[in-house]
């Protein structure tokens, strides 16, 4: 019974992460467990953004949000623990384009090798600007 609900609970999760919505909104009962330590203000993402198009078309919506913790970090965690530093820029690019898992938790983060360098590098460029 217990892998049961584990499967249900999973797929739940699983369906209400998916789409490229990017309103920073979500419902409250099914992301109780996964709220981040963020403050109450909101992060928005500018939809005019070249690298807010960018992170549209390569699906980073899908398992992250600006200030609420999906399947990956919420943006804003991802600012507050990264300064803005070329170095930082560097790794965090080759992170989008190779993948990565352990940082964040268990659930390893999809490659995107079809991200060029300097896609991958504007859109954490920006992403490191979403603080509160």
């Amino acid at each position: 019974m217990k892998k049961v609900f584990i499967v249900l609970s999973l797929c739940a999760v699983i369906s209400a992460c998916g789409g490229n919505s990017n309103s920073g909104t979500a419902d409250s009962s099914s992301t109780a467990s996964t709220q981040t330590t963020v403050s109450a203000a909101k992060v928005a993402i500018d939809p005019a953004a070249p690298a807010a198009k960018l992170m549209a078309a390569a699906d980073c919506y899908t398992c992250h949000k600006a200030d609420v913790k999906v399947i990956g970090p919420a943006f804003a965690d991802i600012a507050a623990k990264y300064p803005s530093t070329p170095a930082n820029i560097d790794t965090l690019a080759n992170k989008v384009i190779k993948g990565g898992k352990g940082n964040w938790g268990e659930v390893p983060m999809t490659p995107h090798p079809n991200i060029s360098l300097a896609d991958a590098k504007t859109i954490v460029t920006y992403i490191l600007t979403l603080k509160k």
